[in-house]
């Protein structure tokens, strides 16, 4: 019998490596797994690279896990936002690495690196020095840069509900990156609101399916970012 479900955060990060490559969903607060963040401050894994949308807010969530000293490289779109104090110190200080990446160019590298295609060609950045080293090629009359796929050791998604079988389902725009994280990680961990029985969700409306999530822990009241910022809040 298939059954993904752990019995918390700690069993569900208990083997994340040092040095590992972990995607982290999220858009901003929208879809962030900040008790799996936590979780993996708690772990302790340390010179990980992280591939996320932003590097987090205030001194909770993904910013509390760079402020830990735990994150080599951040790769990402967005490295400073109206909350972000944590990670534009660090870098200023030269103490992190960032590879900055246009997020449609991101979201695809991801989702190439779950559909097996180990590059791609994008206008994206042609002509700008993030195209600076990488292979350029033109099409048509258009300049193009290649792009290689991303794919995680691990990855750190948020869903509304699953079943037993990793079958999910998102809340608006909390799916974000989530999916296609999923499907370029070796091990896909996820916290969810509710854990439902088998045939407990219509197949119709699924959309990870169970085949790429490997862990499944249950979170019924997961914190709120914004919240913890604006008290001031910070992990551990």
């Amino acid at each position: 019998m298939i059954d993904k479900t752990l019995p918390d955060v700690a069993a569900a990060l208990a083997d994340v490596a040092d040095g590992a490559v972990v995607l982290v969903g999220g858009f901003g607060e929208s879809g962030s797994p900040i008790e799996l963040i936590h979780g993996l401050i708690d772990q302790g894994a340390r010179e990980l690279t992280v591939v996320s949308n932003n590097t987090g807010n205030g001194h909770v969530g993904l910013a509390a896990l760079i402020q830990a000293g735990r994150v080599r490289k951040m790769v990402c779109s967005y490295p400073r936002s109206s909350h972000s104090k944590v990670f534009p110190d660090l870098y200023r200080r030269g103490e992190i690495e960032l590879e900055l990446v246009p997020q449609g160019t991101l979201a695809e590298r991801i989702r190439a690196g779950g559909a097996g295609v180990p590059a791609f060609f994008t206008p994206t950045a042609a002509g700008t020095v993030l195209a600076e080293g990488k292979e350029q090629r033109e099409f048509e009359g258009r300049s193009y840069v290649m792009e290689r796929a991303i794919r995680g050791d691990v990855a750190l998604v948020r869903a509304e509900a699953g079943d037993r079988f990793g079958n999910l389902t998102f809340n608006k725009a909390g799916r974000n990156f989530g999916p296609i994280m999923c499907m370029a990680a070796a091990t896909s961990v996820v916290q969810v609101r509710r854990i439902l029985p088998a045939g407990g969700i219509d197949p119709e409306v699924v959309v990870t399916p169970g085949i790429f999530v490997d862990r499944l822990v249950e979170v019924a009241a997961p914190a709120a970012e914004s919240e913890l910022v604006a008290q001031g809040a910070s992990y551990p």
